[in-house]
């Protein structure tokens, strides 16, 4: 085992989160749930709508009976819908490609509808113990400034990351598993873009970019996303008004969440663009069946 990875793991032992998608019994499915959701979400708002769904589909297969409206319906205010429709398309896949199960292969889980090089890579090492370098913003990070020296990776993962984070692995899987989890959580918790806390971290001895006394760049490498104002918060009303409604709504029941016509339309017109909103003849609505009594 690499000395980075020791002492990270040694850390991790003692200082990992509780978080219920790391229950050594939990499975597969609950994993890739959380997986999806965590996209470009904290963790504090994906709680309570994982718990939902891993109650109310534990199994793939539950998911893949419903309509994928449902799944929209169930994604509450996580943002980015689109992850619901993909997950009830993965969920489907799973049933008809695997019997219901998460597979173990790599190239299988890249196969999967809304499963990319991450998501595949994570379920994997973090269901099934596998060895795969887990690479996300956080881990990233860690590797940057603790081996590269740099205080901040860049905007996008290359293949040099992978090479990289791979080569700080240990050899058996479990316990690359288990430094790819400590890798994650120190850089959410301690290793952070603009507030590390050098002098709690296991690797500040160790740190190439901590003894190089750089300072942190001026600005994030990555701009922060508005929301405000923008076509996605609209999306968001509109949305929001399909998911608490029993059935289509009428478009002047659209209309009345944002005064901006233009603005409104344009965001209608992308919902129904990505499939997330259908058209009931002089009505909207979530995909899926339509109760009898519309």
């Amino acid at each position: 085992m690499s000395e980075l990875a020791s002492l990270t793991t040694a850390w991790y032992d003692v200082n990992a989160r509780d978080l219920p998608w790391r229950a050594p019994e939990i499975g597969a499915w609950p994993v890739l749930i959380s997986e999806f959701m965590l996209q470009q979400t904290p963790v504090v708002r994906v709680l309570p709508v994982w718990r939902e769904w891993v109650a109310r589909w534990p199994a793939p297969a539950d998911l893949a009976v419903e309509d994928s409206g449902e799944a929209i319906r169930a994604w509450g205010r996580l943002g980015y819908p689109r992850r619901a429709m993909r997950l009830h398309a993965c969920a489907t896949a799973l049933v008809e490609r695997h019997g219901g199960e998460v597979p173990r292969r790599l190239d299988q889980m890249l196969a999967l509808p809304g499963v990319g090089d991450y998501t595949a890579r994570a379920v994997l090492a973090f269901a099934y113990g596998q060895r795969h370098p887990v690479v996300d913003t956080n881990v990233r990070r860690v590797a940057a400034r603790a081996v590269s020296g740099l205080a901040d990776a860049g905007a996008a993962t290359t293949p040099a990351d992978l090479t990289l984070v791979e080569s700080l692995l240990p050899r058996a899987d479990a316990a690359a598993a288990r430094a790819s989890a400590a890798f994650m959580e120190l850089g959410a918790v301690l290793c952070t873009a603009r507030t590390p806390r050098c002098e709690a971290c296991p690797l500040r001895e160790r740190c190439a970019w901590r003894r190089s006394g750089a300072a942190l760049p001026a600005g994030p490498s990555r701009k922060p996303q508005r929301y405000a104002g923008t076509d996605r918060q609209v999306r968001g009303l509109l949305l929001a008004v399909l998911r608490q409604a029993t059935g289509p709504v009428p478009k002047p029941a659209l209309d009345v969440v944002w005064p901006d016509q233009v603005q409104r339309e344009r965001a209608l017109d992308s919902l129904l663009a990505d499939g997330l909103v259908v058209p009931r003849g002089e009505r909207f609505g979530l995909p899926g069946r339509v109760p009898a009594d519309f």
